[in-house]
């Protein structure tokens, strides 16, 4: 399960208690430029629940100090050993060059970042003078006993290698396909930590009314006809046509209006919960280790609800 971005303060901590209780494995938080910091949410979260893992997906790598970053990625996997995974993206480039911090080389800026915060993390002393990360006998103190993973939320085939090389987790954003799926295992290549687990976001609704469902998770897709979407749409059999459909909309709502609904369904995790189960069980027999929802609609915590009864054992 995703943690909303926009979701009301007053909502933040239910939400994540009553996703604990129903069962969920796990609670993604997002950092996205003007709303809520992610290391700071992964730390209540994690306060004020039992047993669920916590993962922040994902937060820019170059907007921070590696060393910084470090830090507080091993105070969280101290304080609650086993359930946290720290996760770093390039960052949209529009915000990002709205801070100052979009290099000339993201992908070099990336690496050089999240290599040196997992060397950190896992009790290196670490001197680099690389391009954008300068560090110089910086080391942690007291590295965690059990360091976290560190996950890359990233796409294209560059930036996928350099996750399956150095990192522990890939994570990918929304939408994804079982096409996609293997596309991106192949593109991580042989991973260099043998437990490497891929991770995809998806849009999702359970409704007995498909059609209402497909109706909920339209507007999410809007932007699945932008450039930067390109490589989720690419392995699919209608990539083409549905970048013809976006050139010939006038805007966004026209676009996601005019979506075929196969193309939402093949898009998304929408329907009675059986169905949607059953896409799970396609996205994982595709590659996926980690299928996280992302409630839509204004009732985000009835969405939560109702996303659970497509858990295993229905919801507890």
């Amino acid at each position: 399960m995703t943690l909303p971005r926009d979701l009301p303060t007053a909502d933040v901590l239910p939400f994540a208690r009553r996703a604990d209780e129903l069962g969920f494995d796990s609670l993604w938080v997002i950092e996205d430029l003007g709303f809520r910091g992610g290391f700071a949410q992964a730390a209540a979260v994690l306060a004020v629940t039992r047993r669920i893992h916590v993962g922040l997906g994902i937060a820019p790598a170059a907007a921070r100090n590696p060393a910084f970053a470090a830090m507080e990625a091993a105070t969280l996997a101290d304080l609650f050993p086993g359930r946290f995974t720290v996760g770093f993206g390039h960052g949209v480039p529009f915000w990002m060059r709205q801070v100052g911090a979009w290099g000339a080389s993201p992908l070099t800026s990336f690496t050089e970042h999240v290599t040196a915060v997992r060397r950190l993390l896992h009790g290196e002393t670490v001197t680099l003078d690389g391009r954008y990360v300068h560090l110089d006998g910086v080391r942690l103190e007291t590295p965690p006993a059990h360091p976290p993973a560190v996950a890359a939320g990233v796409r294209g085939p560059r930036s996928l290698a350099v996750s399956g090389a150095h990192l522990d987790a890939t994570l990918l954003a929304e939408p994804v396909t079982p096409e996609y799926a293997r596309l991106a295992r192949e593109q991580i290549g042989t991973p260099a930590v043998e437990r490497h687990r891929l991770i995809g976001y998806e849009l999702a609704a359970v409704d007995d009314d498909l059609a209402r469902a497909r109706a909920a998770v339209r507007p999410g897709l809007v932007w699945v006809g932008l450039p930067d979407a390109a490589a989720h749409v690419a392995p699919s059999a209608y990539a083409e046509e549905l970048r013809a459909l976006h050139a010939q909309c006038a805007d966004a709502e026209e676009f996601t209006r005019r979506m075929p609904d196969a193309w939402v369904e093949d898009l998304t995790l929408v329907g009675p919960a059986e169905r949607v189960r059953a896409r799970i069980a396609e996205l994982r027999a595709a590659g996926l280790d980690e299928v996280v929802l992302f409630p839509v609609g204004e009732d985000r915590l009835g969405a939560l609800e109702s996303l659970a009864t497509a858990l295993p054992d229905g919801g507890r």
